[in-house]
């Protein structure tokens, strides 16, 4: 019978080198591999163990002969230095003032000819060079390039960076960008930009002081599809009963320790409200493992996370969770992740996929594992003696203890009494706190710390950066703040419809960026497809997202991002999209009939809106039961959650973020007395005009009708 062919990294385990060498070493003999999950016929394992022996004596006569030869370099150039210094000295003493050579002035004509140069070359720099005083946004570098915004953007993309109009990119990424119209970025920083750059600069590491580190790794998926359950299994704690209905509300990191090595949890999470705390969690990690339910396949938050982690660049590990079910379905989980760029090793690709049960345990030893075998694929390195730096992954205020930021250290080693600046807040570090809530006095690198000293509450996603002392951290802090409050009062206005022809005719812009959410998919290809007929000849209209369901905080802030309008077909803002639309300024626009959403769009573009009659959202409440009445029909028993209702008001079912009904109050009643009016945190019986198919859990949402004069 035939011996049972290894797995690359299974030799490397066996013989205690890395995947790295093995795949080296088969090269070298001449057998083809393709990553670590390739496999190896055993009887090889010996030339394996011969090659890399003879590799191992070899690279210690190369770096024996390399530190000799360094040696008898650095010798005689201490010599030639040495002979130049002498040569200096006997010259100095020799040589008088009257013996010292004079300069011939140049001729009216050589130096004519030079000032022409002169100008010349200094008309070609400026000509040729681009001046920024550090990140730019897209639209103020191609101000500077004479181009246009989207043209900037076609570039961006082409280098795999997704920037709108207003947002900022490094100067790095700028300098590619002009290049390829012939322009050198030159970074002017003032002053005080200056001395903060020196002030907060990391130092050079040489490579002999880096030393290996732990992995960060994200744990990512859909909402119910394991994840917290899953990292219950490894680290054995019980975070899935300490969550507020099953759903993680904020990230929490963990380490665990395998086989002596350690990994640093991170549980970003999988609600589609907190895409944004999801985002940040997938920009601190090495590793991201999406977590995809095998009963249940890839969802929108799966996709989600698929975008989040490959823009962050970081390397994806599949666990098909719920393994143990009899309706999983493993193999139509690679189908569908495979439609998506994620091809399994097995099919010919480069991506792990192990099948894993959070509750029967199996597959955590392999997945644990993997993770350790990308990690070393990734030589992860870090040098724990220069001074700490990390980011901000989660802040909040507590009662007792003041602002507290759980932060992930990159690089560097944190200690008990540094001080520290990250963003507009600074400090010193009063206590460390590990995930378990024991006391730390020092954090190397790879480590998540709950740290105590902050003077406000920092903004999760800001760097974390250790100084000599708590006078340079509040200069920095300081300057910090007084340059974003700038940044705030100059910040433009956001677009709205009612004032875009006036901005096109004093030429602000010539472009209406339009957003689109609607019930369903079909809804909002039509609603598209007639907003893209609109013709006009000096504005273009032009469509950045599509989606459906309610209109979300996601939508709102890429709709500030982007100077774009939101407009609504059936659906409502939640919460969170109420909230930034107000806070950011953001115009939101809802509809029942996409002709008035095509005719405001269209009055838009040639200035002929007329008065507009805003609807003013009074309150909100939910449907908590349901109840027939002779002759009234259906009364739902709400609870007012926020404002209020009056008998004179309109009301909008809401079911799922989906807008089934609109329409007037029938009736509205405190136990049997009518009234006019009920206030946030009572309850209250509420009829509603011909609609009688009221449910349980719908939002009721009540609102008034006014008319404004439009803004000039």
């Amino acid at each position: 019978m035939a011996s049972m062919k290894l797995r690359v990294y299974e030799i490397a385990k066996e013989l205690g080198v890395s995947s790295r060498e093995v795949l080296w070493a088969l090269n070298q003999l001449g057998v083809e591999v393709k990553n670590h999950m390739s496999t190896v016929d055993p009887a090889q394992v010996k030339d394996i163990r011969r090659k890399l022996r003879i590799f191992a004596d070899e690279q210690e006569e190369r770096e024996a002969l390399a530190q000799e030869e360094e040696e008898k370099r650095k010798k005689a150039l201490e010599k030639k230095a040495h002979k130049k210094a002498e040569q200096r000295e006997e010259k100095a003493k020799t040589r008088t003032k009257a013996e010292q050579p004079k300069r011939k002035p140049p001729t009216k004509d050589r130096a004519t000819t030079r000032r022409r140069q002169d100008r010349k070359q200094v008309s070609e720099e400026a000509r040729k060079s681009v001046l920024i005083d550090g990140p730019i946004t897209v639209r103020g570098l191609a101000e500077k390039l004479e181009v246009s915004p989207t043209e900037v953007i076609k570039k961006l993309m082409a280098l795999g960076v997704m920037a709108a109009v207003q947002q900022e990119v490094d100067p790095d990424t700028a300098a590619l960008v002009a290049a390829d119209w012939g322009y050198e970025v030159k970074q002017e920083l003032s002053e005080e930009a200056q001395w903060e750059s020196e002030v907060l600069g990391q130092q050079e590491t040489t490579p002999d002081k880096q030393q290996p580190r732990w992995p960060v790794v994200t744990v990512m998926g859909h909402v119910d599809h394991g994840k917290t359950s899953l990292l219950d299994a490894i680290r054995e704690t019980e975070v899935a009963a300490r969550e507020v209905g099953g759903i993680t509300q904020h990230i929490g990191a963990s380490t665990v320790s395998v086989d002596g090595k350690k990994i640093v949890f991170l549980d970003t999470p999988g609600h589609e409200a907190f895409t944004a705390m999801r985002a940040r969690g997938a920009q601190v990690t090495d590793i991201a493992v999406l977590v995809v339910a095998a009963d249940d396949g890839v969802m929108p938050q799966t996709i989600e996370a698929i975008n989040h982690a490959k823009a962050a660049g970081v390397p994806i590990l599949v666990a098909v969770n719920k393994i143990d079910k009899p309706e999983a379905r493993p193999d139509m989980v690679k189908q569908q992740l495979s439609e998506h760029g994620l091809l399994p090793e097995d099919w010919g690709g480069d991506t792990i996929f192990v099948n894993v049960s959070a509750v029967t345990r199996e597959g955590i030893d392999e997945l644990l594992e993997m993770l350790l075998l990308l990690a070393e694929m990734q030589e992860l390195k870090a040098n724990p003696d220069e001074p700490a730096r990390g980011t901000v992954i989660e802040a909040r205020l507590d009662k007792g203890r003041g602002p507290v930021g759980t932060v992930i250290i990159k690089s560097g080693t944190l200690r008990v009494g540094d001080a520290f600046v990250s963003g507009t807040s600074y400090g010193r570090v009063r206590a460390m706190l590990n995930d378990k809530g024991q006391r730390l006095k020092e954090a190397p690198p790879s480590t998540a710390v709950e740290i105590l000293g902050f003077s406000d509450v920092p903004i999760a996603g800001d760097e974390f950066v250790v100084v000599k002392d708590e006078k340079v951290a509040r200069q920095v802090a300081e300057q910090r703040g007084v340059r974003r409050r700038d940044a705030e009062l100059q910040a433009s206005r956001r677009a709205r419809l009612d004032d875009m022809f006036r901005r096109f005719q004093e030429g602000q812009g010539k472009e209406l960026r339009i957003i689109i959410k609607a019930d369903t998919h079909g809804t909002t290809e039509a609603v598209a497809q007639a907003l893209k007929r609109i013709e006009s000849r000096e504005v273009t209209l032009e469509i950045i997202h599509t989606g459906v369901g309610a209109i979300t905080e996601s939508d709102v802030m890429l709709a500030a991002a982007s100077e774009a309008v939101v407009i609504g077909f059936n659906v409502r803002p939640d919460a969170g999209g109420r909230r930034a639309a107000e806070s950011e300024g953001v115009d939101v626009r809802t509809y029942r009939v996409i002709y008035e959403a095509i005719e405001d769009v269209k009055k838009a573009l040639e200035g002929m809106l007329e008065p507009e009659y805003v609807e003013q959202v009074i309150g909100r409440a939910e449907v908590r039961a349901t109840f027939k009445v002779p002759k009234a029909g259906v009364v739902a028993g709400c609870y007012v959650i926020e404002g209020r209702v009056t008998s004179r008001s309109k009301v909008r079912v809401v079911r799922d973020g989906v807008v089934v009904h609109e329409g007037s109050i029938a009736s509205l009643k405190r136990f049997k007395d009518d009234v006019r009016e009920v206030t946030q945190g009572f309850e209250c019986g509420i009829g509603i005009e011909k609609f009688n198919d009221v449910k349980e859990g719908d939002i009721l949402e009540f609102f008034l009708i006014q008319q404004v004069n439009r803004a000039g």
